[in-house]
């Protein structure tokens, strides 16, 4: 069973990912979108969207600090095993704590508006189960495991080599054998996350807007006041309907 989750599941899921990133991508492309419902209610969006987008994004770079960059290499920078601890309970739970309330207002927004509710699909249901467990998991592996003292579980010996291994085409299945119950359950929401991304909206954070930096000015121009408005006769695209020459004439 370890062989299977933690030494095939990854492949299987980097395999679903890649491969129906690439199909969405051109089968789907119309559908390459939020499908923003701001038109509908703005709101508990205006509230809701900052805290989960800014939670998830520290949250993301935490995760890639956290399973990317090994122990020793922060020892080295004079970091401590106790600092790094402390800074991950801090920070990443206050994260962590944003993206949920973020979510949790994203999803009363849509069960409480009338018109959001109507364009929410089975799709989006399913996203927002998935998405909310991989928090709250999250959440509980940082405050239970992470912020138990002393005997806290040092996840960067067993979930952040079998992570990096599996890159290396060689998964340590006996690091995250060893690992606690509360980082195997989250990774494996997280795995499941990993496979349903393409086929939901949440496909729109691999477009990332790079192209806004780059794009020209636009520049908007008052009508000067000393230019006189156009006269003669007016397009005939514009015309009152019914009317003509004649009727304008008579009046």
């Amino acid at each position: 069973m370890n062989t299977l989750l933690w030494g095939v599941l990854p492949y299987l899921v980097i395999a679903t990912l890649v491969l129906g990133t690439i199909w969405r991508y051109r089968y789907d492309k119309f559908g390459w979108t939020t499908r923003s419902s701001q038109l509908y209610e703005s709101r508990l969006l205006r509230i809701g969207s900052p805290l989960f987008h800014f939670g998830i994004l520290v949250v993301l770079i935490g995760h890639i600090g956290g399973l990317v960059i090994p122990e020793s290499w922060t020892e080295k920078a004079g970091i401590s095993e106790h600092l790094y601890h402390v800074n991950a309970l801090l920070i990443g739970g206050l994260a962590g704590f944003c993206t949920l309330v973020g979510i949790v207002i994203l999803i009363v927004r849509r069960r409480t508006s009338g018109p959001v509710f109507m364009a929410t699909t089975v799709n989006d249901k399913v996203m927002y189960v998935v998405l909310v467990g991989a928090i709250v998991f999250g959440l509980w592996t940082t405050l239970v495991a992470v912020g138990a003292g002393s005997e806290a579980h040092n996840y960067r010996e067993t979930v952040s080599p079998w992570f990096r291994s599996i890159f290396r085409l060689n998964p340590d299945v006996d690091a995250m054998a060893s690992a606690p119950v509360q980082f195997k359950v989250h990774t494996l929401v997280g795995l499941l996350l990993f496979a349903t991304w393409p086929f939901t909206r949440l496909v729109h954070a691999f477009t990332a807007p790079v192209h806004y930096l780059f794009r020209p000015y636009i520049v908007y121009r008052s009508r000067d006041a000393r230019t006189p408005a156009p006269t003669g006769r007016p397009r005939a695209g514009w015309s009152p309907v019914g009317t003509t020459d004649r009727d304008r004439t008579n009046r």
